[in-house]
Order: C-alpha cells, then sequence, then structure tokens
C-alpha cells in the first residue's frame, strides 16, 4: 500500500509484462500507474496524484477527496449494545466487527491498511 496526499493505491504485480501497477483505491477515479522499480512506481504514482489534481483543476472540476476511511455511525442505545456484546463474543472492537459487517455486505474485503 502506497499513500500520497491522502491518496492510497493498491500494489500488484504483473509477471508477464515485469510491472509493477498500482491503482489509487480510496476515489471513485480510476487513477492507475505503473513502474519497473519500487523508486519508479513511488515516481508514477505521485505523478499520477499530481496530475489529477491538476487535471481537476484545469477542467474546472474539482479533484475528487480521498476517502478518509472513517464513518461516523449514530444508532440507538439498544442497537449499540447489542453490537457490543457480539463484538466481544468474537474478540473484536466494536469498530472492527462493525467494519467486518459491513465489509461482508459489500462484498468487499475490509481490512484497514
Amino acid at each position: 500500500m502506497m499513500d500520497y496526499k491522502g491518496y492510497k493505491a493498491q500494489i500488484d504485480f504483473d509477471d508477464d509484462a515485469g510491472l509493477f501497477v498500482g491503482e489509487v483505491i480510496n476515489t471513485r477515479d480510476g487513477i492507475t500507474f505503473s513502474g519497473t522499480s519500487v523508486e519508479e512506481l513511488r515516481n508514477a504514482f505521485r505523478r499520477a496524484v499530481d496530475d489529477y489534481i491538476a487535471l481537476s483543476s484545469d477542467m474546472a472540476a474539482s479533484a475528487e477527496r480521498p476517502y478518509s476511511g472513517k464513518i461516523v455511525v449514530r444508532v440507538n442505545p439498544i442497537l449499540h449494545h447489542a453490537i457490543a456484546v457480539c463484538a466481544r463474543r468474537d474478540g473484536k472492537s466494536v469498530s472492527a466487527w462493525i467494519a467486518d459487517r459491513l465489509a461482508e455486505a459489500a462484498g468487499v474485503d475490509g481490512k484497514v491498511g
């Protein structure tokens, strides 16, 4: 995982092409980049984010701010208690338990990274 100006990128290796490939994961817009070394990949990531922000400025649109990974949810006290009981039963914090349930519902990997 790479981080630059609040944008987070998931990195994979394409063995056929011999390239590291990255994709910014905390925005709806598709921002991708690649490199043959860690340094080249890091520079390509920073360039891609900077270009994205500049392009958005030039188009009179604002760049989508990266998702922070923080969600504030208000629930009634009875539900809060029930969630805490479930989290304790599973040996997790309330936040970790809720993140797991949301990831299951969304069909995605909920690991915080």
